[in-house]
């Protein structure tokens, strides 16, 4: 998912985080100046749905224009794109190696 808060505020004449946090304080949303910061300039790993509603409600938007789906994220992270990846070579993935099971010592008795 891409995180769409700037681009929805600016589309309202908001051009500044601190305007958006004196909007949602005065609806009824305390964000610390941090929060605020981490949802202005990057991707919230969590976001709670209650704070979604009261950011919908100052921006006049839908949680779908907050949240824009990357339907080419999905697929990438598909087995079969991944093995894709592996065969032509381009990957920063990191295998697991498993030996014979009889490498490995016994388990303490």
């Amino acid at each position: 998912m891409k995180w769409n808060l700037r681009v929805q505020a600016a589309e309202r004449g908001i051009w500044k985080s601190a305007e958006l946090r004196r909007m949602l304080a005065d609806a009824g949303l305390e964000i610390s100046q941090g929060k605020m910061s981490g949802l202005w300039t990057g991707t919230p790993t969590t976001i709670r749905l209650d704070d979604l509603d009261v950011i919908c409600h100052v921006l006049g938007c839908e949680p779908t224009d907050l949240l824009v789906p990357e339907p080419e994220k999905v697929r990438a992270r598909k087995p079969g794109a991944r093995r894709r990846v592996e065969a032509s070579g381009s990957t920063n993935m990191v295998a697991p190696r498993f030996g014979p099971k009889n490498d490995r010592p016994a388990p303490p008795l």
